[in-house]
């Protein structure tokens, strides 16, 4: 699965009417209402939107006829393998009706060719752990994390040593936490956060 790396539009003229995509990433419901805010045009006729969220979605036809504008977004958004991105296709009436199949071609198109335009990162589960290690350690396992990508991303001392706060792919995490533990001849404490 993949996102978008920023914010991509794209418009298209189609007999007569002017259409307007604009596509970003979003975290959460929230974000996502706040993108629709921001990018829909109150002087446009229609503002059409969709967005998926892992297995969450929603979408909008704003007055268009029922199936006609947001769920061609969403295919759209579907299609491309996208997921945290919120699409907004906004249309002024050109005074040539499009029909419904001309209206889901317009729709689902104007997205797609804006999503085509986009540039994409790949969508990463990660996974923190806290590791308490002694000072004896801490520079090996810190030199290790690295070297396999790991992130520390904060660090606390104590009297004997110290405690790190990591985050790294989820799908490595069991495998770093042997890790840890081999490093420090099982002397640290690794665990992951829910």
């Amino acid at each position: 699965m993949f996102t978008l790396q920023r914010i991509e539009t794209s418009t298209q003229e189609i007999k007569k009417s002017r259409f307007l995509a604009i596509a970003g990433a979003i975290e959460d419901e929230q974000s996502a209402k706040a993108f629709l805010a921001a990018h829909s045009d109150s002087t446009a006729n229609h503002n059409c939107w969709a967005w998926r969220i892992g297995q969450t979605y929603r979408f909008s036809d704003d007055g268009e006829p029922s199936g006609t504008a947001g769920k061609p977004i969403l295919a759209a958004i579907d299609g491309q393998s996208l997921d945290r991105v919120a699409v907004v296709v906004t249309r002024w009436f050109g005074g040539v009706l499009l029909g419904s199949g001309g209206l889901i071609r317009a729709y689902g198109g104007t997205a797609a060719l804006c999503l085509r335009a986009a540039e994409k990162v790949e969508l990463v589960d990660t996974q923190r752990a806290t590791i308490a290690c002694d000072f004896a350690d801490l520079a090996l396992i810190k030199a290790r994390l690295a070297a396999r990508g790991v992130a520390v991303v904060g660090e606390t001392f104590t009297d004997t040593g110290a405690v790190l706060t990591a985050e790294m792919r989820k799908d490595i995490a069991a495998e770093i936490l042997v890790l840890v533990t081999d490093l420090s001849r099982g002397k640290a404490f690794a665990s992951l956060e829910d």
